[in-house]
């Protein structure tokens, strides 16, 4: 069985879910590996055969995404190129997590293409919703990546299609303890508003996780630092409690670590108001920005903030068999249908 991953490479979230996948899944098939994207950070334990700029989102500094600088950004006529240039007619399955270069190649050449992403809970009519509608966000994450099957990993299991999150295992061998700080991962905040706002809460020790700086630089309680994988996982696993936007893997990890959690949701990021509305479902706090007028909440969950208890089983490779079983029906040879 010869199978392409491809893989959304905006953000870190589906790179470090790829990092247990695929490992797994070349455990029982062939597999080539397609990336689209140019604002992850983590460097892939294994080769990737295809690299594609793709359709991403380019993150904002003041909350949210840069929507004017996503469409430029994204080259629609190279896209175009792009799709054309993916050989999926030479796969027995493609499995996509939210990658649109390949979801719209199988789109036009009438390939299925099998959804396993967190996306696709978000999707599902089954998971909390928004009280806001954001009708353009909706028709975007419901058209971005097209695919034929929908396979989900959300917070809770919403439905008998949505899985518990994929908990890489660098997280999960993490020894846990507490030193007190809190981690930070606000990547649509610039540092400088980041400093400003959180040197307000003087009693604390703020760890903060930067997409914009290269360099190391403490300022009274805020320290910052440029995105490290590693260090990341440390800081969470001795940290307080973790504040960060409201995605998926970095709240699915602080929650495994039984780390309180405080969130805030990108704006002009759907996806991320539907994922804050499951949290709130699950007793997790939600604030809409880094404004003055909540710093009330910012400072109650950090002396009274309580940690969510959730069970995230390991079981990645049950989902992935399942996901075969289901999707790859080899078509019997010769001699299998001949009569004798």
């Amino acid at each position: 069985m010869k199978i392409l991953y491809a893989i959304q490479g905006t953000g870190n979230g589906h790179l470090s879910r790829s990092m247990d996948i695929v490992p797994l899944l070349k455990q029982m098939a062939d597999v080539d590996v397609l990336v689209s994207g140019t604002q992850g950070d983590l460097s892939l334990p294994f080769p990737v055969k295809y690299r594609f700029n793709g359709f991403g989102f380019i993150f904002g500094k003041s909350g949210g995404v840069d929507l004017w600088k996503s469409f430029y950004k994204s080259r629609f006529r190279n896209f175009i190129k792009e799709i054309n240039k993916v050989p999926v007619e030479d796969y027995d399955l493609v499995i996509n997590d939210f990658e649109p270069v390949s979801a719209w190649a199988c789109y036009l050449k009438n390939k299925s293409c099998i959804g396993l992403s967190h996306q696709a809970a978000v999707l599902s009519e089954h998971s909390p919703k928004t009280e806001d509608l954001d009708v353009t966000g909706k028709l975007i994450l419901k058209n971005y990546a097209p695919v034929t099957e929908q396979y989900g990993f959300h917070f809770a299991s919403f439905d008998d299609k949505i899985f518990t999150p994929v908990i890489r295992k660098q997280v999960r061998e993490q020894k846990i303890g507490f030193k007190g700080h809190y981690t930070v991962y606000l990547p649509a905040y610039d540092d400088q508003r980041l400093i400003k706002r959180l040197s307000e809460f003087k009693d604390v020790e703020w760890d903060v996780f930067s997409k914009h700086n290269k360099r190391v630089l403490t300022h009274k309680n805020v320290s910052i630092q440029p995105i490290d994988n590693e260090k990341f996982i440390k800081s969470m696993a001795l940290s307080a409690g973790v504040l960060c936007g409201a995605g998926f893997e970095t709240p699915a990890e602080a929650l495994f670590m039984k780390k309180k959690l405080l969130v805030i949701p990108m704006k002009s990021q759907y996806e991320q108001h539907l994922n804050a509305a499951a949290l709130k479902w699950m007793g997790v706090p939600v604030i809409k920005s880094l404004k003055p007028k909540h710093n009330e909440t910012i400072q109650n969950w950090i002396d009274n903030g309580k940690v969510i208890e959730v069970d995230y089983p390991d079981n990645t490779r049950e989902i992935l068999e399942l996901v075969l079983k289901e999707n790859y029906h080899p078509a019997p040879s010769f001699l299998q249908t001949a009569k004798v």
